[in-house]
């Protein structure tokens, strides 16, 4: 019998095309009045911005735009965004975008109602108070951030990305509406797609995993094995497209509930020191680590070997565990993900310094093998 279990998602969830249009409606029903509108620059450019002022418009929302958001937010993002909010006289925020936005939104949020600097926030369930609301709207199927209690914020003093997880943070609503995933750059539809399947493997092997989160994590990698390949080739795929929102979706469901693990401990040190795509970092590490971690997750990478079309009837656990990662490896050469480290210019001399703080990451609690630090020095250099 399993032990009892507290379920975190946002109450109301909007999934599926023409989802935005759900969003003005259950605003006005929530009563809030004017929103401050967290996104950046090529989200307004590419037209996407405007398909949601143009649901608040017609709803007679209003609105404040704040597009500063970087590639990887900072802690100077947070701060602006809510000399923003505070300025702008706003009593919610609506997040327009991938896991960028979507954090430093989120980090916005926490400060309007708990104060103090972000990075007083740093580590598991810091904040006192719920933040204020969140409308977080979706635009690439990776991250998930729209449905979970976690959010990343670079410090740009340290070039550390400092790990939040906190239920204070919780979206009110998602909207994942793969009408606004479509002409994304290829780049960007596999290194999404790549976080999406590092989220729903590192969810399944989890220390926290249990039937609910297997479950729909197995079902996240069955959607991300039949599609991704599809919408990285034509993004205007819609049944692609809508097919990975969902596997996305239920991805940042389970690891929401479940927790993560070291491949994000070690891409996170990536991501803060050199200021990298977080999807192709975990794109990279994911075989390396789950190669690492195949001797503690019992038979559960043969069911992931299954499900990316393997026969594994009459093999082994440990041959079963080695279909599986080359399967992950072969969908990454496939979509075009870098073959390693090395082609990101990283450098061996900061291995040790990445280890250190990878060791500190809020997702290391999670991964089912214990690692040391000469280790993760070792899974470094394997994934040049």
């Amino acid at each position: 019998m399993e032990t009892a279990k507290t379920i975190y998602w946002p109450a109301i969830n909007n999934i599926g095309p023409d989802s935005l249009k759900l969003v003005g409606p259950q605003v006005k029903e929530l009563g809030y009045k004017k929103a401050l509108l967290v996104s950046d620059q090529p989200l307004i450019d590419a037209g996407i911005v405007k398909k949601v002022t143009d649901v608040l418009d017609e709803s007679g929302i209003q609105y404040h735009i704040y597009s500063q958001i970087q590639p990887n937010p900072t802690m100077k993002n947070v701060h602006d965004g809510l000399v923003a909010y505070q300025t702008e006289q706003c009593d919610f925020i609506v997040s327009v975008g991938g896991g960028s936005p979507q954090d430093a939104a989120k980090a916005i949020a926490i400060l309007v109602t708990n104060g103090g600097e972000i990075k007083d926030y740093e580590g598991i369930f810091k904040s006192t108070k719920k933040s204020a609301p969140i409308v977080a709207i979706n635009t690439t199927a990776g991250t998930a951030s729209e449905v979970t209690i976690n959010y990343v914020i670079t410090n740009e003093d340290t070039h550390i990305k400092m790990v939040m997880v906190d239920k204070n943070c919780l979206p009110a609503i998602s909207v994942n509406d793969p009408l606004l995933m479509l002409n994304k750059p290829v780049s960007l539809t596999a290194a999404t797609g790549m976080d999406a399947l590092t989220h729903a493997i590192e969810a399944y092997v989890s220390t926290g995993a249990y039937g609910l989160t297997d479950a729909i994590a197995l079902e996240s990698i069955r959607l991300i094995a039949q599609s991704l390949e599809t919408a990285v080739q034509d993004g205007q795929n819609i049944e692609a497209r809508n097919n990975m929102a969902y596997a996305s979706f239920i991805a940042g469901l389970s690891f929401n509930n479940a927790g993560l693990g070291y491949v994000h401990s070690m891409a996170h040190q990536l991501g803060g020191m050199y200021d990298l795509p977080h999807g192709v970092c975990n794109a990279i590490l994911l075989p390396v680590v789950e190669e690492f971690n195949a001797s503690h997750t019992g038979d559960k990478l043969r069911k992931i070997a299954e499900i990316f079309g393997e026969d594994t009837t009459h093999l082994s656990t440990e041959e079963a565990n080695a279909k599986a990662i080359a399967a992950i490896r072969q969908l990454s050469a496939r979509i075009g993900i870098p073959k390693g480290l090395k082609e990101l210019s990283v450098k061996e001399s900061d291995f040790e310094t990445m280890a250190q703080n990878a060791l500190k990451d809020a997702c290391a609690g999670c991964n089912p093998r214990p690692v040391n630090l000469e280790q993760t020095i070792a899974l470094y250099q394997k994934a040049m």
